[in-house]
């Protein structure tokens, strides 16, 4: 939907439709070895570094008190700060991950021999011959821009922790594996509603057309430029273009992320890593 000609889709139904018809069930899973196997990686790298952003920030002063325990915590700046760094330490794997499951994605042939790429090692293959190894972090301020709205994700995930924690000793209170649940959920909503514009234009930087290699001209023909994909998307469509895809990402997010904060959660308390002083009192 996102790097499609205006009108080529109706929405997200028709998009389905039409995949199924021209090219079979299969071509929904188009993209899908790249992250399969990457993503894994992109999120122990994201969740990782923001574990240990989060105790270099409480070790350097940025704290508050907890209003019931009287001990410090994180503040919630805080927490969208170390998300901010892990969204940018991630951005490193992440990029030539996004970048050939853009690729695969675009193909539209039904026949796998007609495609371009056949895989993808032979879309990075191709991709380093004509533009070098740095064509596979071809997007990169784009995504960069993208990942940046991690701050909202971690930052409304506290956010939404605390007020579970505010329902302690009431009839509404619920298990803290219920609330991390529900919070990543909520989160991502943040996430999405505040990163789909920088997602747009992240992809339609990595649909970039290879064997073209990058020149050093301004112009969005002669290679990916964030400002000039993004007055590009502005004069096509508007400031619509930049929403585009926004209901599937919605569609998707709560689930995803509020099973992901679950386990990645429940695995910290059971590892028993060191506390960033939550709001939630683990028990």
């Amino acid at each position: 939907m996102q790097c499609s000609p205006s009108g080529t889709y109706g929405g997200a139904l028709d998009v389905f439709s039409k995949i199924i018809r021209n090219e079979g069930p299969l071509a929904l899973y188009k993209g899908a070895t790249p992250p399969a196997v990457g993503w894994a990686a992109i999120d122990s790298l994201l969740l990782g570094s923001l574990h240990n952003y989060r105790l270099f920030l409480v070790r350097h002063g940025m704290t508050e008190t907890t209003p019931t325990l009287g001990v410090p915590r994180l503040t919630l700046i805080g927490h969208g700060i170390a998300g901010l760094f892990a969204g940018w330490t991630s951005t490193l794997i992440a990029t030539p991950v996004e970048l050939l499951k853009v690729k695969l994605q675009l193909q539209s042939q039904r026949s796998v021999a007609e495609r371009q790429f056949k895989g993808p090692i032979d879309c990075a293959r191709q991709i380093i011959r004509a533009q070098g190894l740095l064509g596979m972090w071809s997007g990169f301020t784009g995504s960069l821009a993208f990942r940046s709205n991690f701050f909202w994700m971690f930052l409304s995930f506290e956010a939404f922790m605390r007020g579970f924690s505010r329902l302690a000793g009431t009839p509404y209170e619920i298990s803290t594996g219920a609330a991390n649940f529900i919070s990543g959920g909520l989160g991502a909503f943040a996430f999405w509603g505040m990163a789909i514009p920088a997602d747009n234009i992240k992809n339609r930087m990595m649909s970039h057309p290879v064997p073209h290699p990058h020149s050093h001209s301004s112009t969005v023909a002669g290679g990916p430029s964030f400002i000039l994909t993004a007055r590009h998307i502005y004069s096509s469509h508007g400031i619509t273009g930049f929403f585009r895809g926004l209901g599937p990402c919605l569609l998707r997010a709560f689930p995803v992320n509020a099973c992901a904060f679950f386990v990645y959660e429940g695995t910290m308390r059971v590892l028993g890593a060191e506390k960033v002083l939550p709001s939630v009192v683990h028990y």
